[in-house]
């Protein structure tokens, strides 16, 4: 089926070849390093905006051609991989792996329907809610996905969404969306919000407190955008839940020994990602340790057969390949190129405060598209000072800016954690485009305009 889509499609067939062609044409030119590697980092950005080819194959395109032609060093490029947030995919498949295998998951997801049980507009709904505030519990966006995306798999099959439809998708976007993008108003929820907290105590020795914060972001960022994805997935992935009768608990038995233990694996794992302000252990260590447990002889609740056959490796060297070209960027220096290009842009200048709130917000956003999001704060915030000259405003407003632009997800790859449940779902990020495009547009001529006038009132312009 597969092959025959690749012929019907002769684009999706020539675009690679094309691709790679234009990139040793363009290292074989007299040009400046930095549009090398600008053009060896346009090719996965383009195949995964556009899902020409598998993800993780666009990936090893990326590694490949990176050091083919020296575009940074090869610690650099498969950087990736010895990141956190590898090693945090892993121990959310094992987990996976773990919940589905027990049937721990499909109790889980018996429970959860309880509350649940309804319209496919309940269901949503719920759903983005209840992770909403789980954001307010676990400061970790990465390791709420981790834990969220196979209970929301379970809730899923309870309510008769099979692999592929649209149900399905929903949920898993509810989830994988819900968890991130509204949690850029709660201060310490994403990484880009605690990236920004510190270069702004570090370089300006402004302490951004969590109640300020809140306030000035959550109406709009959090609790409208919240809506908006619920709206948006009941609207672009309609579906029906079937109805299920074996709804009380009490029908799947008691807890068997598998369960019991994994149970208490979670509970401390998530004990441990709650309160990671007071032991500062990543949160990929806590998920890797829960997943080497999980393999243990005699322990045998992820078995030698599933590790080998059930995970999905692909999703390793998928989220690999992201990293590593946010660090080739970075090693570039494309990315502080790409920002001081874009403010020259820019009509900035004092007294004209909305269009500068405006152009500031939609640099920090568009940035993103080269950087990926927890990247923003580190090339925008030494920008300030320049800032603050051309447009007049205050450094604390300027700063939060940011925010309202980082938080603007134009496209999936964007959000590390965004990418990592898709994954686990199995779920295409074509799927999560055809949510953050349009939540997009709306952020720029509905949420960004109106959320202008409550800085306005609340002072901060």
């Amino acid at each position: 089926m597969s092959q025959l889509k690749s012929v019907r499609n002769p684009f999706r067939l020539l675009a690679p070849p094309l691709a790679i062609a234009i990139i040793v044409l363009l290292q074989l030119l007299p040009v400046p390093a930095a549009a090398k590697a600008a053009g060896i980092a346009l090719l996965p950005l383009s195949f995964w905006a556009t899902a020409l080819i598998p993800e993780h194959l666009t990936a090893l395109l990326f590694f490949l051609l990176a050091l083919l032609f020296s575009a940074a060093p090869p610690d650099v490029v498969f950087s990736g991989f010895s990141s956190a947030a590898v090693w945090l995919v892993f121990g959310g498949l094992i987990a996976g792996a773990a919940i589905s295998s027990t049937g721990l998951g499909s109790r889980i997801g018996r429970l959860a329907a309880v509350h649940l049980h309804g319209s496919y507009v309940k269901i949503i709904s719920g759903l983005v809610a209840a992770v909403v505030l789980f954001s307010f519990l676990m400061p970790s966006s990465m390791g709420r996905v981790v834990l969220l995306t196979p209970i929301a798999l379970a809730v899923a099959d309870h309510f008769g969404f099979k692999e592929g439809s649209k149900g399905r998708t929903g949920i898993m976007l509810a989830v994988i969306l819900g968890t991130y993008i509204p949690a850029f108003g709660i201060l310490p929820a994403n990484v880009p919000n605690v990236v920004l907290a510190g270069m702004a105590e570090t370089k300006y020795k402004i302490s951004l407190l969590y109640g300020p914060y809140l306030l000035l972001h959550f109406p709009f960022l959090t609790l409208a955008k919240a809506v908006i994805i619920a709206a948006l997935i009941i609207f672009f992935y309609p579906d029906q839940a079937i109805e299920r009768i074996e709804q009380d608990q009490d029908k799947a038995g008691p807890l068997s020994r598998q369960e019991k233990i994994l149970s208490a694996v979670l509970l401390l794992m998530l004990t441990l990602w709650i309160t990671d302000f007071l032991h500062h252990i990543s949160p990929a260590w806590i998920a890797l340790g829960g997943a080497v447990f999980l393999m243990m002889p005699g322990i045998d609740i992820v078995i030698p057969a599933q590790f080998n056959q059930k995970l999905n490796w692909a999703s390793l060297v998928f989220t690999a390949g992201i990293l590593g070209l946010g660090g080739m960027i970075s090693k570039a220096g494309l990315d502080r190129i790409f920002a001081a290009g874009l403010l020259q842009l820019l009509p900035l200048a004092p007294q004209h405060d909305f269009i500068n709130y405006m152009s500031v917000s939609l640099a920090s956003a568009f940035t993103g598209l080269l950087t990926t999001l927890p990247a923003v704060p580190a090339v925008f915030t030494p920008l300030t000072d320049s800032l603050a000259h051309a447009t007049g405003l205050k450094t604390e407003s300027l700063l939060m800016m940011q925010v309202t632009g980082f938080a603007t997800v134009l496209l999936p790859y964007q959000g590390p954690p965004i990418v990592v449940g898709l994954q686990l779902a199995g779920e295409k990020l074509s799927s999560a485009a055809k949510i953050c495009l349009p939540l997009a547009l709306l952020t720029v001529f509905v949420l960004l305009p109106v959320n202008y006038f409550w800085w306005k009132m609340l002072d901060w312009l």
